[in-house]
């Protein structure tokens, strides 16, 4: 069987690029190497494409010191629209180097410029395969305030919330503090299109609403203000495959002493949360979990993957927080854990991924 081309395609603009760095690690040393030929191409934080090394074990998952693309002069040039698909990379010597046809890009990209359907609209443009969520799906769930409005319109259970932008914070500020007080307490602020827990707060008393929504905007100039739901947080994780779309079994995040499930706990291995999977949960509610992950991922569209998070109540209700379009693949991440509990390997998951967006 010939073998094909995968881009892997990592780093960018936002403030994930040392996650999607360590994403990179774990898909590079996981990929079957035998079935696919892989291109690891960086995206620096100031949004240059270089050729980056084959090398996991540069990209490792450090806490004390988290990897990054690091601008080597290389520079990529993407095949155009109607002709080959040969990638090439210009030399920081000037010199042009073709790197033979690709098949498809795999964007483990994380936030804004990678996420959020810009990466996926470009790559479309080019009329390039890429793998994971499209254009629409990625764009809304980036946008936590339209990704609300798309679940609510599908009559899937949300938390209440209000919407607030930078120039009605500075306007309005009393009326806004009113409009939070009315959704009760705890609450949790954050960024309308951040992820990775970056820039989220919970707010135990109304003193501390300020100073959450000033880290909030330091992300987005759009925020929301949610009610804390009280129940227990499970994911699930959702994959377009050959016979159709599949949810895994469910995961949990029981959290012993933190707070709330903040970006050292998914990510460094922080003290305070468990990520557990499979969830000790009944039949009948893996099931209605699994049903509501998948009737999420339709209700926005989704392609090829999402991790559908959301609260189980102490009287049964299932009420989405959000749906991430690329979660993390990192050795603590919830999505490759519970495909593995659910029988599929962390390789084989991959190819899922790749093959899901070959067939479109």
């Amino acid at each position: 069987m010939d073998k094909q081309t995968v881009v892997v395609l990592f780093g960018g603009r936002s403030s994930e690029h040392s996650i999607s760095s360590a994403t990179a690690g774990g898909v590079l040393g996981a990929i079957d190497r035998d079935r696919y030929d892989v291109i690891p191409i960086g995206i620096t934080r100031e949004g240059a494409f270089v050729l980056e090394d084959d090398d996991p074990a540069k990209f490792p998952l450090d806490a004390e010191h988290l990897p990054e693309v690091v601008d080597n002069g290389s520079r990529v040039r993407w095949p155009e629209p109607g002709g080959d698909r040969t990638l090439r990379v210009v030399h920081t010597d000037g010199t042009v180097e073709g790197l033979g046809e690709i098949d498809i890009v795999l964007p483990i990209l994380h936030g804004t410029h990678g996420e959020d359907g810009t990466i996926q609209g470009y790559f479309d443009t080019l009329e390039v395969p890429y793998a994971g969520g499209g254009v629409l799906d990625s764009a809304l769930c980036m946008d936590k305030h339209f990704m609300k409005i798309a679940l609510q319109a599908a009559g899937i259970a949300v938390a209440p919330w209000v919407t607030v932008r930078r120039r009605d914070w500075a306007e309005n500020a009393e009326t806004i503090r009113e409009d939070a007080a009315a959704l009760g307490l705890p609450l949790f602020v954050k960024p309308a299109r951040a992820g990775s827990s970056v820039g989220v707060s919970k707010v135990a008393v109304p003193e501390e609403l300020d100073a959450a929504l000033a880290l909030a905007f330091a992300e987005d100039d759009k925020v929301l203000i949610e009610t804390g739901v009280v129940g227990r947080e499970i994911e699930v994780a959702v994959l377009e495959t050959a016979e159709g779309v599949r949810a895994s079994l469910p995961g949990e995040i029981v959290l012993t002493s933190r707070g709330f499930y903040d970006f050292e706990g998914k990510y460094l291995g922080g003290d305070g949360v468990d990520v557990v999977c499979p969830a000790e949960l009944t039949e009948a509610e893996v099931s209605a979990i699994q049903e509501a992950g998948i009737r999420a991922f339709e209700a926005v569209d989704g392609r090829g993957l999402a991790r559908v998070d959301m609260f189980l109540t102490a009287a049964g209700e299932l009420v989405v927080n959000e749906l991430n379009t690329m979660p993390g693949f990192t050795p603590i991440s919830m999505f490759p854990k519970c495909w593995v509990a659910s029988g599929l390997s962390y390789g084989d998951l991959i190819s899922e991924l790749i093959e899901a967006g070959l067939r479109r």
